[in-house]
This record gives structure tokens, C-alpha cells and sequence, in this order.
């Protein structure tokens, strides 16, 4: 999301006599003071059912009552987590496990290798690039010289054909509109191209001088962060001419919420544009580029299945499907017979989930999801002759990228205890070769790691990570941190945090559980946990906190839950549905207004996989039934500290806002429920280093502090 925090000075001056009106303070039980937050008469009518909405105006990120009130929250929660005797402790541990160098995949570029790199706790890691591989590295661009204040992300977007230019993104405090920028790699010299409201876009180079990308028409002003984003365009840009002077490729008139992508077979002779109603299936259309007056020609159309181009190989289609295949395979089409029933297999779907296939050095490389755990397997362009390719344990890979020439690649391998380590791999000998191993300031050997199964509501088997130190004792009063998603096919696999050694040291638990709406077991492990299969996801969820309960891990008292987004929903909608359960909660950047979601930014992007309120009585009824904000009444609810951020503009802050505001208004224990808002920053992509950590020492801080715990530090 943008950073309002100049206008929140602003109107602050210009509202002062506002914030007493709206922000006057209420003692609780807790000890804590909560601001007053006013109430409106505002009913909505869904099929008869009349619904209020009476924190309505906290919708308004331009308002400078809503200014106030977010530093009127702001203030209660700091005042609150200052008191706690070992925040600053906590704080300072986390400096130290995250000082530590930190490298990216390699990526090449004729004959350059690009890569980020971060000495330990620099605000932004930094991007380098290198001639060969035993030439030392040189400066390319560093984030944190162009913003001191480390709240400016860059994302390479790739190089040219000629490896002359390299194309990157640059965003600020966190929000998803990005600026694409061109550099020339030999001189480092920046071009003065600039394109703007960018969002969710890559570059596709057509050749030396022209790419593809997409972008939104300029926004209403003052709507920016909020507004709902329409007509995603796709855009073709020549090197060294104004913005305004690009050729518009593709824009449907008629359909405004649709997102369109771009992207070029290896040969380029292709354009390959990708159409989504949402995050939840897609169509594909493809164009010859060799033919100025060729049109858009659909290969897979309907948003009921998703089918990627790969690549093109003399004159077919690889593409990965699910269709007639929910766990994914590999298939030729050509598109001059597209028919189904004329496809030619080249990886069958099997047991597991073909999570990726890439295309390097002329072989596949399949990545397969194996109970959550990545395998990787080379194969030859036909699919035969497939070798697995060993990794240190179980945990997950990237990389396995790069051209059909290259005779190396790179990857990356990762689990809760092995920070992400960088692999070279010799494409024809199949050797892995150390290439960066990270010096953490821990040591992997005191923690393990298991996968266990609970029992969900229905009978269906949930996975669950579990991390803890080794010879724990199982005596059910074990702090224990519960993480979860479940949703919009995304795969929960192992990864490592160091923050998350501050909960392991002091004797803690942490636990990761894969629930469906995941896309873990492919397909239908989704669908079993969307639109009207959502409340699955949450029974998932409740029946993992239920198997560490009665496993003796924890014990309600002890147990916090956590998740972001699509996961602060589920942390929302579990804390509601289940307040005796659990001890402390953290719903962050949270979807918690489910009946208006799809009114703001790119939220209308969601439909597919949550359903529409004002579609059918059938989602309607849906929704209301688990959306965390209609669903708190007055009750016992856990320590809850809610975050967010000035800058979201993709789950905008006033689901966090309103959610906060009604529950302070039913808390009826002692628990603190507070919200803490961040400015300059956005969902979490970009986020400084220095941010992180303050955020994370006030989550164990309050976390620790809630359970009565004190940690050794």
C-alpha cells in the first residue's frame, strides 16, 4: 500500500478538534485504555438480510478522522508493548540472528551473472553483478542508496535479447504500483524511460529495443491505495520513447476486471498473453509475432482450469494442465490441432503434485510436492530418462532456470532449520556444486523437524510441520506458534525464518499446518477448501490446534495463532468461530470484511475463490457465516494483536480497522486486543529489514508476555 504518513501530519493539524469527538477513551477490564471509535448508522441489504456496517467511514484512507484514529491506536498499542520489560532484548536478539549474508539464485545474462545480495541487516538486499563466475562482483543497483530510509524494493524484470539492457521494478513503501526502469549493463547507466502505474507485471523483450509489460490507466486521485483497479492493459514500450507514445496490445473494453499478462517463447516467436477473472483459473491466447497482422489466437479458454505455456518446441506447445489431471501434467499441443484428444503426454500425472516445470540447457527439470516436501527430477525434452536430483534433506528448492545454450544452473534449497543455500548444478553431469552456504548464528543440529497428521471435522488427514528443540518434553505447557494459509492454491512448504529461533530457544513450539484451499495435493486439495467449501479450512485449522492440545505440545493457554492475508482471515475467522482455543492471536494484513472486499483495489481478483455477497444468496449466506468481522459478539476473545499498514493497497487497512474497532468494542476479558499500524509500508512484499524487526520482537514481546512467559535472552 502507498505511505499516507505526510498526510496523516497534515491532517492531523486540520482535525485536531475531530479527535476527541471520535477517539475519546474507554477503560477495560484489561488495564488498557482502547480509543472510543465512533459509530454510524449504515445498513446494507443482502437478499433480504440487513446487515450493519457501523465503522463504515474507516474505509476512508483519505479522511483525517481516520488520520486520527490510526494515531490514536497506534499510540494505546506502543504504550503497551513499551511496558513489556524484554521487547528491547527481544529486539536485539534478532539483530543478531539476522546478520548474517544472505544470496540469491544466480541469474544469467549473457555474460554477466545478476544476483541480490545482503550483508546481514541492510534495509534492502543489494544487486550485483558479476562476469563469470570468478571475476569479483560489481555494484548494480543498491535500494537502500536511492531511498535511506530502506522503504524502496527493486525487482529485476530481465535482460534484453542482446543483454545490452536490463529492465527492473521499483516500488515504495510497500505498495504493489511499481515503476519500470531500463539500465544499460555494461556502462550501468540508467535510461530515462519511465513507465508508471504498473502493477502485477513482468517484461516480455519482443527484441533488442521493445518489450511488452502491463499497467492500469492512471488513477482517480486521492484513490490510489483504494480504488478499485480496472482495465489491466497489455502495453508495448521501445527503448528511449515517452510512456505515452506505447502501443497499446491488448485491452478488453468490455470487461474491466481481468488481469492480462505477457510473456515470449525463448525463440520469439510467440507472444503468449494470459487472462485471468481472478487468482483462480486462466485463459490463454497466443500470437505470431513474425506476422504484423496476426491476431490473438486462444489455445485454453474459460477460467475453470489452469494450463501454462512452458515454452515452444518445433512448432508445439509445452505446456503444463490440470486439465483431466488435478495433480498436473506435461503435454505438446499444436496449435494448429489444439484438440485435446490430439495432445501428446510427456509427463503423465502421477502420485504427486508436478508443482513446476522449467526448461534449461535442453532439459526439463520437474519439481514435484511430495507431502509438502520438493523433489526434483531432470529429464530430456521427451520426458524420458527422468534422474532425481539429491537434496540435503527434506525441504524446498528454487531455481532451475535459465536458456536452452546454458550448460549450468543454479538452485536453491531450504527448510525450518537450513537457511536458503545456494546450489551450481552441471546440467550434463548432474553434479551439485556448493556455491553460497550462509553462516547463520545458530546452530541446526539442537532443533528437529516432523510431519504429523491431525483429523479435520470431516474426517480428512491436515499435515503439520512441527519444529522444536530436540528432547522437548511433551508436558502440554510448551509455548506454541501455530502458522496457516489455506487458500488460493498456494503450497505451504519448509522454509527458514530466524526470527522464529527467538519461540525455538526459549523452549517453543512451532508448528505449520498445510489446509486445504492449499495446493498442496493439487487441484482438488484447493477446491475443498473454496467458495462454498471455505469453512473446511478453518475446521482444518481448529482441528490442528486441537492435535498439539491433545498431544501434550500445549495447552490453550499457551497456544497462539498466526497468518497473513488470505491467512488473517483464517486467524480471524478461527479466533471468532473458537475464542476459548487459543491464547493469543496475530491476523495480519487480514481479508476480515468478506460481504466488501471485492470493492476496493484488486480485491474483485478474489471472486473466484471466495465468492461475491452481491452475486448470490447462496455466497452471500456464505461469507456472513464466517466473516470475522460480522461474526464477533461479546465474548472472551484471546490477546489479539492485529497488523497492517498504511501502504496496502491489495488487502486495503480497513478490513484491520474495522475489524479492530468492533472487537475492542466486545471484548469482554482481560486479554488485549490492539492493532498495530505500520507507515511506509504495504502487504509485506519490500518490507525493510529494520521494519521486520521491529515487528517481530513486538509479536514475540506481546506473545510471550500474554502467555506469561519469561524468555532467556
Amino acid at each position: 500500500m502507498r505511505n499516507y504518513l505526510p498526510a496523516i501530519i497534515i491532517t492531523f493539524l486540520l482535525a485536531f478538534g475531530l479527535f476527541w469527538q471520535s477517539c475519546g477513551k474507554k477503560k477495560m477490564s484489561s488495564s488498557v485504555q482502547y480509543p472510543v471509535t465512533e459509530k454510524v448508522k449504515q445498513t446494507d441489504t443482502y437478499f433480504g438480510k440487513t446487515v450493519e456496517d457501523e465503522y463504515r467511514w474507516l474505509e476512508d484512507d483519505r479522511s483525517p478522522k481516520v488520520a486520527e484514529w490510526v494515531k490514536a491506536q497506534n499510540k494505546v498499542t506502543f504504550e503497551y508493548l513499551e511496558k513489556i520489560p524484554y521487547r528491547n532484548a527481544i529486539k536485539q536478539r534478532l539483530e543478531k540472528l539476522l546478520n548474517y549474508e544472505k544470496f540469491s539464485v544466480p541469474i544469467k545474462a549473457g555474460d554477466y551473472y545478476f544476483f541480490y545480495r545482503n550483508t546481514g541487516l541492510q534495509n534492502q538486499s543489494v544487486i550485483y553483478l558479476q562476469r563469470g563466475l570468478s571475476d569479483p562482483p560489481e555494484l548494480f543497483i543498491d535500494p537502500n542508496q536511492i531511498d535511506k530510509n530502506g522503504t524502496t524494493a527493486i525487482r529485476l524484470l530481465g535482460a534484453s535479447p542482446d543483454n545490452k539492457y536490463m529492465a527492473y521494478a521499483q516500488s515504495v513503501a510497500g505498495s504493489d504500483w511499481s515503476e519500470i526502469y531500463i539500465m544499460e549493463i555494461a556502462t550501468k547507466k540508467k535510461l530515462p524511460d519511465v513507465l508508471k502505474w504498473v502493477k502485477f507485471s513482468g517484461v516480455a523483450w519482443k527484441d533488442n529495443n521493445s518489450f511488452f509489460y502491463s499497467r492500469y490507466p492512471e488513477p482517480e486521485k486521492g484513490k490510489e491505495l483504494s480504488g478499485q483497479n480496472q482495465f489491466h492493459s497489455i502495453y508495448e514500450h521501445k527503448i528511449g520513447e515517452p510512456q505515452e507514445k506505447d502501443k497499446l496490445i491488448y485491452r478488453n473494453n468490455e470487461k474491466p476486471l481481468l488481469y492480462h499478462s505477457a510473456a515470449i517463447t525463448e525463440d520469439k516467436k510467440y507472444l503468449i498473453m494470459t487472462v485471468a477473472s481472478g487468482t483462480d483459473g486462466f485463459e490463454t491466447y497466443y500470437k505470431d509475432l513474425s506476422n504484423p497482422f496476426s491476431k490473438f489466437e486462444a489455445l485454453f479458454t474459460g477460467f475453470q482450469y489452469k494450463s501454462s505455456v512452458i515454452d515452444h518446441i518445433n512448432g508445439k506447445f509445452l505446456v503444463r494442465t490440470d486439465i483431466d489431471a488435478p495433480k498436473y501434467k506435461l503435454v505438446l499441443i499444436d496449435p494448429k490441432n489444439p484438440q485435446k484428444e490430439k495432445w501428446q503426454t510427456i509427463i503423465p500425472e502421477k502420485e504427486h503434485l508436478l508443482e513446476e516445470v522449467t526448461l534449461c540447457g535442453g532439459k526439463l527439470f520437474a519439481k514435484y510436492l511430495e507431502n509438502a516436501n520438493n523433489k526434483i527430477y531432470q529429464m530430456d525434452i521427451d520426458g524420458k530418462n527422468a534422474k532425481e536430483i539429491k537434496l540435503p534433506s527434506l525441504g524446498s528448492v528454487d531455481g532451475f532456470s535459465g536458456k536452452k545454450q546454458d550448460k549450468i544452473t543454479f538452485y536453491s534449497f531450504t527448510s525450518f532449520t537450513y537457511p536458503p543455500t545456494i546450489y551450481k548444478y552441471n546440467i550434463e553431469t548432474g553434479e551439485s556444486i556448493l556455491h553460497f552456504n550462509p553462516n547463520a548464528s545458530f546452530n541446526p543440529d539442537e532443533y528437529e523437524t516432523k510431519q504429523v497428521f491431525a483429523t479435520s471435522k470431516d474426517g480428512t488427514k491436515i499435515p503439520i510441520f512441527i519444529v522444536h528443540k530436540k528432547g522437548l518434553q511433551l508436558n502440554g505447557n510448551n509455548p506454541t506458534y501455530l502458522y496457516g494459509y489455506g487458500g488460493f492454491n498456494v503450497n505451504l512448504t519448509p522454509g527458514f525464518s530466524a526470527s522464529r529461533i527467538v519461540l525455538l530457544e526459549n523452549g517453543g513450539v512451532f508448528a505449520m499446518a498445510n489446509l486445504r484451499g492449499g495446493g498442496e495435493f493439487g487441484e482438488e486439495w484447493h477446491k475443498a477448501g473454496m467458495k462454498l467449501n471455505k469453512q473446511n479450512v478453518f475446521n482444518d485449522f481448529i482441528a490442528a490446534s486441537e492435535y498439539l492440545i491433545a498431544q501434550k505440545y500445549t495447552n490453550s493457554e499457551k497456544l497462539a495463532i498466526a497468518g497473513g492475508s488470505n491467512g488473517g482471515l483464517l486467524v480471524g475467522a478461527c479466533m471468532t468461530q473458537r475464542p476459548e482455543l487459543y491464547k493469543v492471536a496475530f491476523p495480519a494484513v487480514g481479508v476480515m470484511d468478506m460481504l466488501r472486499y471485492h470493492k476496493f483495489t484488486v480485491g474483485w481478483g478474489w471472486i473466484p475463490e471466495y465468492g461475491c455477497a452481491d452475486s448470490t444468496e447462496a455466497d452471500f449466506k456464505n461469507l456472513y457465516s464466517y466473516s470475522p468481522l460480522h461474526n464477533i459478539k461479546d465474548a472472551n476473545y484471546p490477546a489479539t494483536l492485529v497488523t497492517t499498514a498504511d501502504h496496502d493497497d491489495r488487502v486495503v487497512p480497513a478490513h484491520s480497522f474495522k475489524f479492530i474497532a468492533k472487537l475492542q468494542a466486545h471484548q469482554k476479558g482481560e486479554n488485549p486486543v490492539l492493532i498495530r499500524i505500520e507507515t511506509n509500508a504495504g502487504h509485506g512484499a519490500g518490507k525493510s529489514i529494520s521494519k521486520s524487526i521491529e515487528e517481530e520482537a513486538d509479536k514475540w514481546a506481546f506473545m510471550f508476555y500474554n502467555m506469561k512467559i519469561q524468555p532467556k535472552l
